[in-house]
Order: structure tokens, then C-alpha cells, then sequence
């Protein structure tokens, strides 16, 4: 698999989380999916990115950079949204804020298998 292969697939799986398809998740998500170390499957990462929408109903994953090296894919992604209520342990409470997360995957038979993400929560703590 090539770097532009991967950079395909991962712009695929920016789609579908912006689209909310959870059905077609698995498309691009492994069912033994690991985030930050901790296994959670193909349904516990599903129900993590469900809830996000639920936090933030306007959210939207939009891709700053990306640099595909396969079997690794990095990227930034930028958020502008408006959470309804906490955000990272923070009293948003409905307002806009911005901030950015550094996200590393691991890719495995053209899915992801290893997530390992950054929030710039402090970010989100200077808007408040």
C-alpha cells in the first residue's frame, strides 16, 4: 500500500465520521481497534465517536495537514464548534471554541488498527 493509497482511505474515513455513517465505519475502522492503548473494538470506538456528536452536535473534522508514511498515517485535525454542555472536563455550556488534535494511526489491511491522539485542551481552556 502506498502513501497515496493511504492518504485516499484516511480522507474516506474523515468523510464518513463527518457524515455520521456509522454503518460503513467498519470500512475503514479494524474490530479490534486500540485508541491511546486501550483496546476497544470496532463498537467501542463507534459509541465514542457517537458520543462526541452528541457533545458537540455541530461538530466537523476538518484536515489541516496530513502525511502518509505507510503503515502510519498523522495528521491535525481543526474543530470550531459548539459543545452543548463539557467539553474535557471543561464548562463549555454552548460555546464556540477552536482547537486542534494531533492524531497518529497505524493502518493494518487498509484499516485502522492503532489510534493514538492528542486534544489541545488547554486551547479550549483559554477561550473560556
Amino acid at each position: 500500500m502506498t502513501g497515496a493509497d493511504l492518504s485516499e482511505i484516511y480522507r474516506g474515513y474523515i468523510d464518513c465520521l463527518n457524515r455520521q455513517d456509522w454503518g460503513n465505519l467498519g470500512k475503514y475502522v479494524d474490530e479490534d481497534v486500540r485508541r491511546n492503548g486501550q483496546a476497544l473494538g470496532l463498537e467501542g470506538y463507534r459509541a465514542l465517536l457517537v458520543e462526541d456528536f452528541r457533545a458537540i452536535p455541530d461538530l466537523t473534522f476538518v484536515l489541516e495537514l496530513l502525511v502518509c508514511e505507510p503503515p502510519m498515517v498523522a495528521s491535525r485535525l481543526a474543530f470550531e464548534c459548539t459543545p452543548v454542555g463539557m467539553l474535557f472536563g471543561l464548562p463549555v455550556n454552548g460555546r464556540r471554541v477552536q482547537f486542534c488534535e494531533n492524531v497518529f494511526y497505524e493502518f493494518d489491511g487498509g484499516r485502522i488498527r492503532s489510534v493514538w491522539s492528542v486534544i489541545d485542551t488547554a486551547a479550549v481552556a483559554a477561550q473560556l
